[in-house]
């Protein structure tokens, strides 16, 4: 243990000192301006592959163009998902019948480099890179996708129903997912605003400011910032309890999210995390990625608009109703 602490200490204090010596841009009050747009597309992922458990954390530099040709998500863009030129799918299949294949979806074909370095995954802590659950949040994440069903849109996901982004986009912490990984922050002395393409979520977060009631539970929870330096810190409590179970870090009433972000240089913003919940987890866990700038603009999330998805699945729900039961 102690040998694996010393170089991951390491790691981060040379990262601390490249931030440190970094002159970000500033806003007429002096703060780092964090203004932009900005994109989290990357091979990378929250949790740690037990493909990459041989090597922890950091992809040596000699091994990732292997990892990088041989990851899924570029072996599916290289090859269309194995698609037959002048061959008329069948749609008997999801991606042979052009469902969510390689067509469709955009989640960056490199690895995520932080602090200059390229990840397996976000997490950094625990070292296994794997979100430790505690029993009783596991029981309560399975409880929650045991209410799924097809009854009505209340049984269905937040991100089908259009009413938050699909796998954590918004956060917090905010996650990339299979597309749409593209962010605009707008950023005045009293306000940072986080605009999310996925499911366009916005996050208003008030600098200096009060929470507000418990008794208020809003969407991607009750956030609130300051600055720390030059790093904008944002702790985030009281997450929707429809969302909680289902977020990247499910969250108690008990629980709180720590977000930091570091103009890193021109083209990055360090987004570190730290998530603590007595209910959910053994053991608090922490992790970072990067945003990067990025010349492409968000295109509207026009979710609702031929969101026919929703209703064939309820409407297919009614008719199989309709069908005798078999033996």
């Amino acid at each position: 243990m102690i040998k694996r602490a010393i170089p991951i200490a390491l790691m981060f204090l040379s990262g601390a000192l490249a931030a440190q010596s970094y002159e970000p841009p500033r806003t007429a009050s002096g703060k780092p301006n964090l203004q932009g747009f900005w994109t989290n597309a990357s091979l990378t992922t929250m949790q740690r592959s037990a493909n990459y458990e041989e090597i922890g954390l950091v992809i040596p530099d000699d091994r990732l163009p292997e990892f990088t040709n041989d990851h899924h998500q570029n072996v599916r863009q290289a090859t269309d998902d194995n698609q037959v030129q002048g061959e008329l799918p069948d749609g008997s299949d999801l991606a042979r019948g052009r469902g969510y294949n390689a067509f469709w979806v955009d989640p960056g074909s490199q690895f995520g480099r932080v602090r200059g370095q390229s990840r397996t995954s976000w997490i950094t802590y625990p070292e296994d890179g794997r979100i430790p659950f505690s029993q009783q949040g596991n029981d309560l994440r399975s409880a929650a996708y045991a209410r799924r069903g097809n009854d009505g849109p209340e049984g269905r996901s937040l991100g089908e129903r259009c009413i938050i982004g699909f796998g954590s986009t918004g956060g917090p912490p905010m996650n990339n997912v299979l597309y749409n990984n593209m962010y605009q922050f707008v950023q005045t002395d009293d306000y940072l605003m986080i605009l999310v393409e996925m499911v366009h979520d916005t996050r208003i977060i008030p600098i200096n400011g009060q929470h507000r009631p418990d008794v208020l539970e809003p969407w991607l929870g009750d956030s609130v910032g300051y600055w720390d330096g030059d790093t904008l810190v944002v702790e985030t409590v009281n997450l929707h309890p429809q969302q909680s179970p289902r977020n990247a870090a499910p969250l108690s009433a008990k629980g709180k999210i720590i977000e930091r972000f570091t103009r890193y240089s021109d083209d990055q913003i360090l987004y570190e995390f730290e998530v603590s919940d007595p209910v959910y987890y053994t053991e608090d866990w922490r992790g970072e990625m990067t945003f990067n700038t990025t010349d492409t603009r968000p295109y509207e999330y026009a979710c609702h608009e031929g969101n026919y998805g929703l209703t064939g699945i309820l409407a297919g729900a009614r008719r199989l109703e309709l069908e005798p039961a078999s033996d």
